[in-house]
Order: C-alpha cells, then sequence, then structure tokens
C-alpha cells in the first residue's frame, strides 16, 4: 500500500525544516562558548579576557573559536539573540484579532514564559557598561528589526519595506530592548526570576510605546 502523496509531502518537509545533526552539535558549540565567555567576563572583565582563554574553557583550539565568531566580543552573540529569537517566535502566535498588549497580557497569564538564566542576566548587564558588548547587543535587535517589520508585513498584508511598518517593528523591538535591560537591572539579585516579570517590564514598555510621543 503506497503513502498518500500529502504526507509523504508532510514529512519532506519536516524533515527540511528539521536542522542536521552538524547543525544542532555547531549550536550547541556556539551556546557553549558563549556561556563560557559570559562566566570569563564576568571573573575577569572583558578586557582580562582573551580569545585563547574562552577557547580554553570551552575545550577547543583558538582556530576553532575564530571560525565561529570574529571577535571575542562577538561570542556572546547567541546568548543575546535567543531571547530575540524567543520573541519572534511568540509574536507569530500573535492572533489577527487581537492587540499585542491583550496578547502579551495573555502569555503572561498563561504561563508560557520560562525563567530566564543568570547567565543571560550577567550578560545584559554587562551591556550597559561595557562598549564592546553593548555594540553586540545592538547588533543583535539591528539583526531582528528585519524579521520583525517581515512579520508584521505579513499580519497586516502590508510590505516589509513600508516606512510605517519599519517604524512598528522598530518599537517593539526599542520596548524589547528596553524591558530586557531593566528587567536585567531589578532582578539582578534574583536568579530564579520567572517569565512572568520580565512579560510585566515588556507590559509596561509596550505600553508607553502605545501611549505615543509625549509631545
Amino acid at each position: 500500500m503506497h503513502e498518500a502523496p500529502t504526507a509523504v509531502h508532510a514529512r519532506a518537509v519536516q524533515a527540511e525544516a528539521r536542522p542536521s545533526l552538524a547543525e544542532r552539535r555547531k549550536e550547541a558549540l556556539r551556546f557553549e562558548i558563549a556561556a563560557e565567555a559570559v562566566r570569563l567576563f564576568a571573573e575577569h572583565g572583558v578586557t582580562g579576557t582573551t580569545g585563547e582563554q574562552i577557547a580554553r574553557a570551552v575545550g577547543i583550539s583558538s582556530r576553532t573559536l575564530w571560525r565561529h565568531f570574529p571577535s571575542k566580543e562577538s561570542c556572546v552573540l547567541p546568548l543575546l539573540s535567543a531571547g530575540l529569537d524567543f520573541a519572534v517566535a511568540q509574536l507569530r502566535h500573535w492572533p489577527a484579532d487581537m492587540g499585542l498588549l491583550d496578547f502579551v497580557s495573555r502569555s503572561l497569564r498563561a504561563g508560557e514564559l520560562p525563567a530566564v538564566a543568570p547567565v543571560i542576566l550577567d550578560l545584559i548587564r554587562m551591556t550597559t557598561s561595557d562598549p564592546a558588548l553593548r555594540a553586540v547587543w545592538l547588533q543583535a535587535h539591528d539583526d531582528a528589526l528585519p524579521v520583525l517589520a517581515q512579520l508584521l508585513a505579513e499580519r497586516s498584508g502590508g510590505s516589509a519595506d513600508d516606512l510605517r511598518t519599519k517604524v512598528h517593528a522598530a518599537t517593539i523591538n526599542g520596548a524589547l530592548r528596553a524591558a530586557s535591560e531593566d528587567f536585567a537591572r531589578r532582578y539582578a539579585q534574583e536568579p530564579g526570576a520567572a517569565g512572568s516579570e520580565i512579560a510585566t517590564c515588556l507590559l509596561v514598555a509596550l505600553r508607553a510605546a502605545s501611549e505615543g510621543l509625549p509631545y
């Protein structure tokens, strides 16, 4: 008995969407490098840490490290991008008939937001005082901007190149950054802080954005 073409196609699409084993291993290594980089930056400072030390802590060669990242500061990019990737993934489930504030509030009530790893909070706090890490943090948000614009364009049926769409994407992007920094500052001494707290910070930021310019 032959399998229906639609079932074969669905399985093929699923297989294509799933990252290969090599890609998953590469991603896991990048996150391990990022975690060790943050630990060393916290212990010795960014200027007091070398790429060779990061590589040694992970158990890889310096050549392997530089194959994944162009600088020691950029080693933290996977951790900074992870929160943005999660936010974008959540926004893909944003119902067409629901406002953004209501959607975030619903996610908060449903407890759909995970706890934030202490290493990420440490990193975000460091981005507010170290210029090189700040540049990586801003780059992560800059990389997310066209993704957000495309998501909003698909939702509205408009174009990602439309100025209005770009402004809305930049507004959400800025709210995500401000909320993350505020959360990291407020909960510096609470490593077990749950996703509900960061969602509350995000709601405050989004409400401020929805109120429009003060003048």
